[in-house]
């Protein structure tokens, strides 16, 4: 039976537990709180795994996939009180983006508590630099550490050329190349996730992510779908995140596959993927430089002499004016949600005082 520590416990967590619920202690008459950990959460339901096995229970909507949670049961049994979420652990890491097509800059939250984001590259495709560098700004940004993970080496005949590519854009990054059908690679990975972590996997659809965890598990834990060969895209075989155990309380995420990835609050990701244009800002003539036609300027220098290349500034400023453009629409919101509630206490003192002078006069 699958427990706790199979999915990430260990004594890090037990003591954050203690910390933030020091109530767990049961008291008589009073539920005892345990820990348990989020391993689906589906449209007001959540899976929780406990030290008992696995447990649906109800919840507001608040406890994503990777969440952990203090759990109340009823100390008698007789089932009148079913078992309920009543408090969530901090997070220590949270991967989000913005939501799709959402006018009120919502962020949806992907994950939880993750230790490791693995940014999954098909090999068999051309490789898309803007959006590895867009993701790796999202998984910098969740305070996980970002790797980067080449699949399908068996099934490119550009096999070098993309690999090289990807160190170059990666920056620093981990690369970690693998073929789930030759298992090459597979090791390699094992090693790093390392005992107690979560890695989540996030990439296009049809890049490999059910296909790799179920080498990576030794088991059909995914089901996997055809790829369509004219654009190398495929179906979403995977509908919700959800954790799995890898073995030695190390724990996958597979989560659907993504077509874009809005930022969210992303600053410093951002920094991390591009602080080597960053860098150059402070070398400009002028602080408040625009990087364009001003005299002294380094970006563009960097740029003339191909030490940057256009491309990759070009993302920059796109990921830039994103983000500038979300922090105004949210400061807009702000100031409406003021705005109403200013609106609305005038309205009840008005209201209140009409009371008090109705009610002298009777």
């Amino acid at each position: 039976m699958n427990t706790l520590s199979e999915y990430g416990f260990t004594d890090r967590i037990r003591g954050l537990f203690s910390f933030t619920f020091p109530s767990a202690l049961p008291l008589p008459g009073h539920p005892a709180l345990e820990p348990a950990r989020a391993i689906r959460a589906d449209r007001g339901r959540v899976l929780l795994i406990t030290n008992h096995g696995p447990l649906q229970v109800e919840t507001d909507g608040t406890v994503v996939t990777g969440d952990w949670v203090a759990l109340a049961r009823n100390n008698d049994d007789d089932g009148a009180v079913p078992p309920a979420v009543v408090g969530i652990l901090p997070r220590y890491s949270t991967l989000q983006r913005k939501k799709a097509h959402d006018p009120l800059s919502e962020a949806q939250v992907l994950g939880a508590n993750i230790d490791l984001v693995g940014v999954v590259v098909p090999i068999d495709r051309p490789l898309s630099a803007n959006r590895l560098e867009r993701t790796l700004v999202a998984a910098w940004d969740s305070g996980a550490v970002p790797l980067v993970i080449l699949t399908k080496a068996d099934l490119s005949s550009r096999f070098d050329a993309v690999v090289s590519q990807t160190v170059e854009r990666a920056r620093g990054v981990e690369v970690f190349t693998t073929s789930a059908e030759a298992g090459d690679g597979l090791d390699a990975l094992h090693v790093r996730i390392g005992a107690g972590s979560t890695l989540a996997l996030i990439g296009p659809s049809g890049a490999g992510k059910s296909t790799l965890i179920n080498a990576l598990v030794g088991f059909h834990a995914q089901d996997t779908g055809e790829v369509r060969a004219g654009d190398g895209k495929g179906r979403h075989t995977t509908t919700a995140r959800e954790l799995i155990p890898l073995g030695s309380g190390s724990v996958l995420m597979d989560t659907p596959g993504v077509r874009g990835f809005a930022l969210w609050d992303a600053e410093d990701g951002l920094e991390a993927v591009f602080g080597d244009i960053e860098e150059l800002f402070l070398h400009c003539r002028f602080t408040d430089c625009a990087h364009g036609s001003e005299p002294g300027c380094a970006v563009q220098t960097a740029l003339g002499t191909g030490e940057l290349e256009e491309r990759r500034w070009l993302s920059y400023g796109k990921m830039q004016r994103e983000l500038a453009s979300l922090h105004r629409r949210q400061s807009i919101a702000e100031q409406r949600r003021h705005g109403r509630s200013f609106h609305r206490t005038a309205k009840e003192a008005a209201m209140a005082k009409d009371f008090r002078n109705r009610f002298r006069e009777g």
